[in-house]
């Protein structure tokens, strides 16, 4: 029999400042009490006289942030070298993403979507372990919604063997490990995604900057391919996240049904026009065109890189103008972990208002990953909040200084406890 959990006392945070999301005004003081995981009330009447004071001072509470496309599995000091590929075994792998999970948290992003392996695991869903680790608090780190493997062709964007261009037959890929050909292949690949624990399927609708295998965007499965993998998915009641660039491709992810375009740089404004009525979601990766090194790619994915990222900053820009719905998404480690606050800058660089990109990494963010349960400093929802210095809604730029991250009730930094 487990044992029961020790009854926590309540919690009085304090703070100069709180945001409200939903009116999008300041409100002094921060005021909360937190039981257990919750929120419980906001400027509290009274409060119990066990309740533990954490006075953070001159600071602004901010609901927990959300980053909508990483890969904790990848990055590290050494994650450029070629051969990681095939030298990481699932247990380095693992421990990577431990580290980085560590490093994500503490840069106040409390959830994120992990969208997709792709990586040699004999079939194991590392991130859905690494969720299962996070959410029994055998390790630090944030609500994890884990893709699995993402699902690709042969050849395809996230086929691993096409990035480093191996010879045919080294590091065999099966379908369970998402290289999928076919209406029945990409079918039995989602089912297994879904079946060991997926919350969400990636597919690789097209190519992508570091691509081998033709220009940036080009389509690369077919339309009846990707009606199967969303008709998959979407009976498990799951959404599909499509790594997606080119504007023909994004049209067809679009009459597929896809819930979510990843990237989406070259969407003409007729497609971003559709993207609006219905309702689907981009998750831009915007920083990406200014902050990715491309330094030691292949000369022609440099020449790539510099013909498409001036194009995906004017396809943000135009998609915000529109109203699409823009999600918070970094691309980490395309960036690096921990860095996550740099897309909120970029979203307003693009024309964003700062409570649009705060939105985006909040109440935008939960509505993608359908859950009514954070994103917002109200009582009954979970109590992941960060801290930051100064006015968010003036200068974007504090969400990179954080200085207090809680998650579920739990304090993850406190910088003046750690001095």
């Amino acid at each position: 029999m487990p044992r029961p959990r020790e009854p926590r006392p309540p919690v009085h945070l304090r703070a100069a400042r709180m945001l409200d999301v939903a009116k999008g005004e300041l409100v002094e003081p921060g005021d909360l009490l937190i039981q257990d995981e919750r929120i419980v009330e906001v400027a509290p009447a009274s409060v119990p006289s066990d309740a533990v004071v954490v006075d953070l001072g001159d600071l602004t509470l901010l609901p927990g942030l959300m980053d909508m496309e990483v890969n904790l599995l990848l990055g590290g000091p050494d994650h450029r070298s070629p051969l990681n590929p095939v030298q990481d075994d699932p247990a380095v792998r693992t421990l990577r993403a431990v580290a980085n999970a560590r490093r994500t948290l503490r840069a106040g992003f409390t959830t994120v979507r992990n969208l997709g392996l792709f990586v040699q695991t004999g079939g194991l869903l590392l991130d859905v372990a690494l969720r299962k680790a996070i959410d029994l608090g055998w390790i630090d780190g944030p609500r994890v919604v884990p893709a699995g493997h993402a699902i690709t062709p042969t050849g395809g964007h996230l086929d691993p063997t096409m990035f480093q261009a191996f010879a045919p037959h080294i590091m065999p890929l099966t379908v369970e490990e998402g290289i999928a050909n076919g209406v029945d292949e990409v079918r039995k690949a989602v089912r297994y995604q879904i079946k060991h624990g997926a919350r969400v399927i990636k597919v690789c609708a097209s190519n992508g900057i570091m691509s081998h295998t033709g220009p940036a965007g080009a389509q690369q499965y077919s339309d009846e391919e990707l009606r199967a993998i969303v008709d998959e998915a979407h009976r498990a009641g799951l959404k599909v996240a499509a790594h997606c660039m080119g504007d023909r491709t994004i049209r067809a992810a679009l009459a597929a049904g896809i819930d979510c375009i990843e990237h989406g740089f070259l969407a003409s404004d007729e497609t971003l026009d559709l993207m609006v009525e219905r309702g689907t979601f981009l998750v831009a990766t915007t920083y990406i065109a200014d902050g990715m090194d491309v330094s030691k790619a292949a000369p022609e994915l440099q020449a790539k890189a510099a013909e498409v990222f001036p194009q995906a900053k004017a396809t943000i820009r135009r998609a915000i103008e529109r109203g699409v719905r823009v999600a918070c998404g970094t691309d980490a480690p395309a960036i690096p972990h921990g860095r996550n606050a740099r897309e909120l800058i970029a979203l307003v660089d693009r024309g964003m208002t700062p409570l649009a990109a705060i939105r985006a990494a909040t109440t935008i963010a939960a509505d993608l990953i359908d859950t009514d349960d954070r994103g917002r400093l109200e009582p009954g929802l979970l109590a992941d909040i960060i801290a930051v210095p100064g006015d968010p809604l003036t200068d974007i730029g504090v969400t990179e200084d954080v200085r207090f991250v809680m998650k579920g009730g739990q304090v993850y930094r406190h910088e003046q406890a750690e001095r």
